[in-house]
């Protein structure tokens, strides 16, 4: 029975571990080192921008840790969804880094670059071939949505990853990928159940947010077999428990003990949960159901246009009996304001102004069951968004003026209903993106959406 062992570094890179955790966890000698990079967590700048999510001292932090316990251990260190988004800035922002600790550290390696970046003609060809159905919910696709995108991901299986390493890779780096690929993929190629390999991965992406109680992200352990694993975090004052471990099982599933990735789907309705001791935990009973057809998910963003955002607060009880038809009035005789600044070259469906109610329903909007409960004062947050900056800057500052003085039938003469915590009140946010593809591509291989780069590292 093979045992396949899984390090864990943390919940994503960036975020930090402690060093004493991972040095532990190099000291169990495992057969893979593994860390996730990003999601959709952060909403679609991250995609639409290429900018990365975290900042580049945390991640250089943690991958020179990580690099060199690799180094020392002779075993690959895997890292996917590079750059929180995948895109291939991201890759190339984490290839840039890894390539500078390299050089620093004196480490040799041989690097695998794995891109999932997506071609606009392979993916209309696809839809022309019918190759690309939606999730639900997912907004409509045409060539023209496709031709709009930013930047477009491909989220990758265990395939181009295991491919990558069977190669001879040390360390790969990959875009967007299924968060628990990154984690499966070793143990799927070393013989491993795939149902454990696969359940395994599932805790292990999110670092210590298995454990009862994460005090802060950090490092965990998998000791992966053929029909059972057992998991342990490495910080001897955290510890997993049955509960916490099937509680996590559950984690970002649509469905409780279905959990789909790109080749089949993560089974878990008939696993058991048993306490090792007070800090390990042993699950049994997991199966993978190969599906009959491989799918990838896209993910899209396109530009939504620039913004400008005013922050503000209201504590006048008249207006706050009123607040939604105070808001609405407001934006409604704003924009015949709008229509004199800009005549003829300015439609109403091409700019937005939209406020943000904290204290009431900031949070969940509609969703919020509360939203009549009113303290006695709100946050407003407006955002302004158009088609450039310079126009949102425009309608910021005019609308900041209109909505502090803007009357309630109680009061006469000139009042002012909002109080700004900044001078001047308008902040510009430059590009605002929005995700505009949830869709599944059938391609004929597992690997022909993905391309990947190998270049050997020395600095020795």
């Amino acid at each position: 029975m093979p045992e396949i062992r899984v390090l864990s570094a943390s919940g994503q890179i960036g975020s930090g571990f402690l060093e004493s955790s991972i040095e532990r966890g190099f000291s169990l000698k495992p057969h893979v080192i593994a860390c996730d990079g990003g999601s959709t967590d952060a909403g679609p700048a991250h995609l639409g921008s290429g900018k990365p999510h975290f900042s580049r001292e945390g991640t250089k932090r943690d991958l020179r840790l990580m690099l060199k316990g690799r180094d020392r251990l002779g075993v690959p260190l895997v890292i996917g969804s590079c750059g929180m988004a995948g895109g291939d800035a991201g890759l190339a922002w984490m290839r840039d880094i890894a390539l500078e600790i390299a050089r620093e550290e004196g480490l040799n390696f041989r690097l695998a670059l794995v891109s999932s970046e997506q071609d606009k003609d392979y993916l209309k060809q696809k839809l022309r071939d019918g190759k690309i159905h939606p999730l639900d919910p997912a907004p409509s696709i045409d060539e023209d949505a496709i031709d709009r995108s930013a930047h477009v991901v491909g989220m990758m299986g265990h395939e181009p990853i295991a491919a990558a390493v069977a190669d001879g890779a040390d360390v790969v780096l990959a875009g967007r990928a299924s968060d628990t690929a990154l984690f499966a993929a070793v143990p799927l190629m070393q013989g491993a159940g795939p149902g454990p390999a696969w359940h395994a991965a599932k805790i292990l992406e999110c670092g210590t947010a298995a454990t009862v109680q994460r005090k802060r992200p950090d490092s965990i352990f998998a000791w992966i077999r053929d029909d059972h694993f057992d998991i342990e975090p490495m910080d001897m004052e955290c510890r997993c428990t049955p509960q916490s471990i099937a509680s996590h099982t559950l984690y970002e599933n649509a469905d409780p003990f279905l959990i789909r990735e790109p080749g089949g789907t993560l089974d878990t309705r008939n696993s058991t949960y048993e306490a090792l001791d007070d800090r390990r935990v042993r699950v049994r009973g997991s199966e993978f159901l190969p599906a009959d057809r491989l799918t990838i998910k896209l993910e899209g963003a396109e530009l939504a246009g620039y913004q400008t955002i005013i922050v503000a607060g209201v504590r006048e009880p008249y207006i706050l009996r009123q607040l939604d038809t105070w808001l609405t009035e407001m934006r409604e005789r704003f924009a015949v304001r709008v229509e004199e600044m800009f005549p003829g070259t300015l439609g109403p469906d091409e700019y937005s102004i939209h406020a943000r109610v904290y204290g009431r329903d900031g949070v969940m909007g509609k969703l919020e069951p509360r939203r009549d409960e009113l303290g006695h004062e709100v946050g407003l947050l407006f955002t302004v968004t158009a088609p450039t900056q310079a126009i949102a800057n425009s309608i910021g500052k005019t609308f900041a003026h209109f909505a502090l003085h803007y009357p309630i039938p109680e009061w006469r003469g000139l009042i002012s209903g909002l109080a700004f915590p900044m001078s001047p009140p308008e902040v510009d946010r430059g590009e605002v993106y929005r995700f505009h593809l949830n869709h599944v591509v059938e391609p004929d291989d597992p690997g022909e959406m993905f391309r990947t780069e190998m270049r050997e590292v020395a600095h020795a």
